[in-house]
Order: C-alpha cells, then sequence, then structure tokens
C-alpha cells in the first residue's frame, strides 16, 4: 500500500509565481553578518520605518491582498505541518515493519524449536518405558546380579535426568515464544494505529490544498497588473531585508567563509535551472539567484557547512532557510515544503536542511538558492560544481 502523498496539480501560470516566485532582491549592504552592529540596527529602524509608511497608505485592495497571503501562509504551512507528520509516521511505519519481520523471524525459529524439543521429549519417554517394561520381563524371567541392578537404576536416573532437561527447555521455550507473540500483537496494533494516522493526515493535508488553491487563485487575481505586482516584490523586499537584518544582528558565526570554494560546491538539489541569476523577473527586477526544479518533498542539501540563523515561513519565499559560513558568505534556501533544521543549528556539507516544496504561492515545486558575500549577490553557477 502505497500512501505517500501525490503532488497535487496546481495552478498554471503564464508568468511569474503570483507571491513573487521567491525573488530575493538586492539586499543593502548593512544587513549581513560582517556589519556592524550599529549599522544593522539603523538599516532595520529604517527597514521598519518604510513598512510602516507603506502600511498607512494602503489600499483597500493591498489590505485584501495581505489578508489573503495571511490565508496563504496559514494554508502552506497547515500543508508543512501534515507533511511533516507524515515523514515521521512514515518513518515509524518502517521501523515498525521491521521489527514484525524481525519478531516473526525469531517467533518461527523458536516454533522450530519447540516441534524439536517436544521430538526428544517423546523419545525419551518412549526410550524410557520401553526400557523399563523390558526390565520387568528379564527381571521375571531371569536373576540379575546386584551389578546390573544398579547399572540399570544408572541408566533410568540419566533417562529420567535428560528428561527433566527437556522439559524444562520446552517450558523456557514456550515462555519465549508468548512472549513473541504478544510483541507481534503490539507491533501489529502500532502498525494499524499509524496508517490510521497517516489516512487522517493525507485528508487534512488534501483539505489544505483545496484552499490554498482557491487562495493562490484569489492572489493571482489580485496582483493581475504590473504595478500591483512590482508593489507586492517592493514590500516582499522590505520584510527580507528586516529579518536578515535582525539575524546578522543575533549571529556572529566565526568561520572561514566561501572563499576558497568558488567552483566546488555540491548543488543544494538536483534538478533542471528554471531561472538563472540576472535573468528577467519582472520589468527592471532580475533574479538574485537561481531557481531549480525538484521533486515534492525531495531532500535539499546544505552545499557547505554553516550555522542557521533563519529558518521560518517568509511572505514570497515560503519556508525559508538562511545558513551564515562566516565572513559575510550566505546561502538561501527558499520554498521548502519542510525545514528539518531550527535556528542555531550547526550543519555539515551536504546535511539535509529542508524538503523541496512549493510555499510562497508557486506554482510547481523547486527551490531557489542564492549566494552573498558580503551581501553582494553572486551567481551561483560560478560557485557550484559544472
Amino acid at each position: 500500500m502505497n500512501l505517500i502523498p501525490q503532488k497535487p496539480k496546481l495552478l498554471n501560470r503564464k508568468n511569474v509565481s503570483a507571491v513573487c516566485a521567491g525573488v530575493l532582491l538586492c539586499l543593502s549592504s548593512s544587513i549581513f553578518v560582517s556589519t556592524p552592529a550599529s549599522a544593522s540596527t539603523e538599516e532595520l529602524k529604517g527597514v521598519k520605518g518604510e513598512i510602516t509608511r507603506q502600511q498607512k497608505s494602503l489600499s483597500q485592495q493591498q489590505k485584501e491582498l495581505d489578508k489573503l497571503q495571511k490565508q496563504l501562509k496559514s494554508d502552506e504551512l497547515s500543508i508543512a505541518n501534515a507533511s511533516k507528520n507524515l515523514a515521521q509516521t512514515r518513518t515509524s511505519l518502517k521501523r515498525s515493519e521491521a521489527n514484525l519481520k524481525a519478531y516473526d523471524q525469531q517467533h518461527q525459529e523458536l516454533l522450530e524449536k519447540t516441534q524439536a524439543q517436544a521430538a526428544a521429549l517423546q523419545k525419551l519417554v518412549k526410550s524410557y518405558y520401553m526400557m523399563h517394561t523390558n526390565a520387568k520381563i528379564e527381571s521375571f524371567l531371569s536373576h540379575e546380579s546386584t551389578q546390573d541392578k544398579d547399572r540399570i537404576s544408572q541408566y533410568y536416573q540419566h533417562l529420567a535426568k535428560q528428561r527433566a532437561e527437556v522439559i524444562t527447555e520446552l517450558q523456557q521455550t514456550n515462555a519465549k515464544l508468548e512472549q513473541k507473540n504478544l510483541q507481534l500483537i503490539a507491533e501489529q496494533q502500532q502498525i494499524e494505529t499509524l496508517l490510521a494516522q497517516q489516512s487522517d493526515q493525507l485528508n487534512k493535508q488534501r483539505s489544505s490544498q483545496t484552499s490554498r488553491k482557491s487562495t493562490v487563485a484569489k492572489i493571482k487575481r489580485g496582483i493581475a497588473g504590473d504595478s500591483a505586482y512590482l508593489n507586492e516584490l517592493k514590500r516582499n523586499e522590505a520584510r527580507l531585508k528586516a529579518e536578515i537584518a535582525k539575524a546578522a544582528k543575533r549571529n556572529s558565526v566565526p568561520m572561514d567563509g566561501l572563499a576558497k570554494q568558488k567552483g566546488r560546491l555540491p548543488w543544494p538539489v538536483k534538478g533542471s535551472v528554471l531561472h538563472s541569476y540576472g535573468s528577467k523577473q519582472s520589468g527592471q527586477v532580475n533574479w538574485k539567484g537561481m531557481v531549480i526544479n525538484a521533486q515534492y518533498e525531495q531532500p535539499v542539501k546544505a552545499v557547505y557547512p554553516g550555522t542557521v540563523v533563519f529558518a521560518d515561513y517568509l511572505r514570497g519565499y515560503g519556508l525559508v532557510l538562511l545558513l551564515d559560513h562566516g565572513k559575510g558568505d550566505m546561502t538561501l534556501y527558499g520554498y521548502n515544503q519542510v525545514l528539518t533544521k531550527k535556528e542555531g543549528d550547526k550543519v555539515t556539507s551536504g546535511e539535509t536542511i529542508a524538503l523541496a516544496g512549493d510555499t510562497g504561492g508557486q506554482s510547481r515545486s523547486s527551490v531557489y538558492f542564492e549566494l552573498r558575500r558580503n551581501s553582494q549577490t553572486q551567481n551561483p553557477r560560478s560557485w557550484l560544481t559544472r
């Protein structure tokens, strides 16, 4: 039975995703780790002030868009939570199935041992009976010497001892067999419970996916015009600046950075490039990173050791994870379905940090990958292996 959720069919789009398709616009040089604390503080104040100013001038249409974006966040986080629970249930289910298989094998071995012990006991009892009967007949027909009687008595004792040992072993094996029976029943019940949980989680995920499709469609209609779309991009940029400025202020990672890794970094996921660095996104806005096609819930790997300085949902980018590699070098991974790491975690190169998805309102499952050095965007293709 295959309970792994299939990737739902999403809305088609002629152009960029309705909620910014994960663009990371140009960020000012004062928001990364290498920036002094005072500069980060000033940048943060300025960004917050800009957001406040924009909020005061919001039209009714923009307010409705904000409401829809909050609903989208709720829908996508619900799906992400269900996906995470499903992954955990699958792991538990595999473990239970492995235990069940092992218990079944042990159960069979104990059963065969019981049968062998029962056969041995039957043989001993038969031998004891036959010898005892023959001894009585011989004793009746002839007069045995005391020595012969002692020899026969010792043989009786040997048979009785063997019989007692086999009976004890058989009792012990039966006790183990009963224990294995109870373990088999417990594992079977656990599997049934896990299957029921999976079914419930799948139903919840399907319900959230339906709600998400409706919300994405409404957002798409709300930013149909170029001016509305560009305004949404700018507001998302301000939010991103604020979050990275906060991360820079909170964290300081004394690592060597990426200086010696150009052209040697592994890809975060294996897939074709949907959008390249520097290509046109909308109007005068170009991509500041690259979008890589990925299967739904495909593992996303860290390209280099680092510390997680941001792991949360961000409007337009979905579930985002930001890694600090030291000396002002950062890599960013967006559109994730599930984040497997949290802020403060240390990760190694090649370690799974997320599962690919379509959060942020994307029209297909993919990963947004961006690399920055001292706040300046870099072409990721120049740093990744060929």
